[in-house]
């Protein structure tokens, strides 16, 4: 093998495809440098105009995270989950730790939203 012969490594392109759309993996190519690589992802995917920009990233220069402390906090934030914070358990353990009971309800008088009936209105009358 000719020692004045790169290695050939890899880079990973990313592309995308109209002015505003994320940028997203391509696929990789095989160089020996940068310029190199360029050229072969333009080739590779830019030849026919499906993308309007191009990310080449030497597959050795990317960060790779795997921590499961970091990618899984400890914390809880199933508030920000679709299915919502469930308020009820929440206060629920609160209680437990603190060693209290949950709250009577409200006095008659009160209506569901916190604000005081007139004395002739019945509960269920519209």
């Amino acid at each position: 093998m000719d020692s004045a012969r790169q290695e050939l490594e890899p880079w990973e392109v990313f592309r995308q495809e109209k002015e505003g759309d994320p940028m997203r993996h391509g696929g990789n190519v095989m160089a020996p440098d940068a310029d190199l690589a360029m050229h072969y992802a333009r080739e590779l995917f830019g030849r026919r105009q499906e993308s309007t920009r191009l990310w080449i990233v030497r597959r050795a220069d990317i960060a790779v995270l795997e921590d499961p402390d970091l990618l899984n906090p400890p914390l809880d934030r199933s508030f920000k989950k679709p299915g919502g914070y469930v308020m009820r358990d929440k206060l629920e353990a609160a209680r437990a730790r603190a060693g209290t009971s949950k709250p009577q309800a409200r006095a008659e008088g009160h209506d569901r939203t916190g604000g005081r009936r007139a004395a002739g209105d019945q509960a269920g009358s519209t």
